[in-house]
């Protein structure tokens, strides 16, 4: 699923080690839908998107996410875990590498030649 809007919120990191011994790393952001009512979204990026995703509070992001409830003594418990983050006026891959980007040029059959064509 995707939800697009504005980064309001941004908690500090936690971490720790897991019971198999692993560490693990999360970020907790809070984003407010850009609808006429506004709508707040609490989402977090786990491991390794917690480093890959560094937000700022007033970017302008389009987050995509999973919805995941679990219970937990009886009572139930639902989390959004974003796993892509795209930012608005973030530059292309190509632009990025110092490549300018040019969409490729039209195709002009009207001026092919009746030899030039391809039998297949």
């Amino acid at each position: 699923m995707e939800i697009k809007g504005k980064i309001i919120l941004s908690l500090p990191e936690q971490s720790g080690v897991s019971k198999s011994g692993n560490n693990w790393k999360k970020r907790e952001y809070v984003l407010e839908t850009m609808e006429t009512y506004p709508k707040k979204v609490h989402f977090d990026l786990f491991g390794e998107r917690a480093d890959q995703y560094p937000l700022n509070v007033g970017e302008v992001v389009t987050l995509s996410f999973d919805i995941e409830s679990r219970e937990y003594n009886g009572r139930w418990y639902t989390g959004i875990r974003g796993w892509k983050v795209d930012k608005e006026g973030a530059a292309t891959p190509e632009a990025a590498a110092g490549v300018p980007f040019a969409p490729p040029a039209p195709v002009d059959f009207a001026q092919s030649s009746p030899e030039e064509d391809i039998p297949f």
